[in-house]
């Protein structure tokens, strides 16, 4: 082996020798020989096959007269491989591929299985919240029917039970929209294209102006990359990110910084804010669907924004986690891949190391 890799002259002890089976493209089993210290013995000094002499100016060549014994310490070198162990090494192969082919096939199956469940799922999820949205509107309708035509009839307390009827129906409609739009993710992802991440976080914006306005908020950002996304939801995450900073702001004015840095085969964003923060224990839960650390009096909202994040990152075969600390504001990573969706999300574990070795 050192002959081909010269490093592998440090560990010559188990691996002097190599066979090496193909079970993929990129998968292999190999096996190992140490190093065998063998003495050959030859008819002379193979390195001095002849010898040379000078005659009248001319160069000649002439066998070597000595043909004494010469040893020669061989290093660096294995048993040979019988034929029977390579034969036995190939029926292992065999038998690993059928093993594999098998559960490729298994797999398979399961993928369509998982694939024509979800896709009831969605359209149950689209119908029923459709079917839904009918029966509440007409609540509504009525109830504020009700309080108009009879508001004088009516006392105190029920003008507050129609209120809070009416603040049911708002809040059970603004859920059925959030839940279709989680539903939807995964359909409006199917056209990837390059987009800039740039005009993607402009119109983010544009949408939020309002909400900037009233707090006074402060967007700073890195300049931003061309990317392979859906468009529509890359500007859909910034939005539920920047709004998420916004909405969980300190007593100081919000300022938020949006930042990209390419990490090997991946695009790492961050939008990092100087709000409230959070439990590092809740780390995990704040992206799970309809849970909330905070009440609706405190802080509106359904608790869908960043469920809806996460699964629009894992449409794109990326990962977002947040840092945080209570009162020292949070800070918001997700990757998205350079190939975009056909790209891997094991590049998102590299980015995490990435920022461990920085310290952040």
């Amino acid at each position: 082996m050192p002959r081909l890799y010269s490093d592998a002259e440090k560990f010559k002890d188990v691996a002097s020798g190599l066979l090496a089976i193909p079970i993929s493209k990129r998968n292999y089993v190999l096996w190992f020989r140490p190093e065998v210290i063998q003495t050959v013995n030859w008819g002379g000094d193979p390195n001095k096959a002849y010898e040379t002499s000078q005659l009248e100016g001319n160069l000649r060549l002439s066998p070597r007269k000595s043909f004494e014994l010469w040893k020669e310490t061989v290093r660096l070198k294995s048993l040979p491989w019988k034929q029977v162990e390579i034969k036995a090494a190939l029926e292992l192969r065999k038998a690993i591929v059928n093993i594999v082919l098998r559960q490729a096939d298994e797999l398979a199956q399961l993928a369509q299985d998982l694939e024509r469940s979800n896709a009831e799922l969605k359209k149950f999820a689209y119908v029923a919240s459709h079917d839904l949205q009918e029966p509440l509107n007409q609540v509504a309708n009525y109830v504020q029917l009700l309080e108009m035509r009879y508001r004088e009839k009516l006392d105190e307390d029920a003008q507050e039970f129609i209120g809070y009827t009416v603040e049911g129906v708002s809040l059970m409609q603004t859920l059925i929209d959030d839940v279709l739009a989680y539903s939807k993710v995964d359909m409006q992802g199917a056209e990837f294209a390059f987009t800039d991440a740039e005009a993607a976080l402009e119109k983010a914006i544009a949408n939020l102006r309002g909400r900037i306005a009233e707090s006074n908020a402060k967007i700073t950002r890195d300049r931003l990359p061309t990317i392979m996304a859906d468009g529509t939801q890359l500007m859909q995450l910034f939005q539920n990110l920047i709004a998420n900073a916004i909405k969980f702001r300190s007593e100081k004015l919000p300022e938020i910084h949006i930042g990209a840095e390419r990490i090997e085969d991946a695009w790492l964003f961050s939008v990092k804010d100087n709000g409230i923060g959070i439990d590092p224990k809740f780390a995990d839960r704040i992206f799970v669907i309809f849970q909330r650390l905070h009440t609706r009096e405190d802080y509106p909202g359904t608790g869908m924004g960043l469920a809806i994040c996460k699964k629009i990152v894992e449409c794109h075969r990326g990962r977002i986690w947040v840092e945080s600390e209570l009162g020292q504001g949070a800070t918001f990573y997700f990757t998205i891949p350079v190939g975009g969706r056909d790209g891997d999300r094991t590049r998102t574990r590299k980015a995490q190391n990435y920022l461990f070795s920085r310290g952040q």
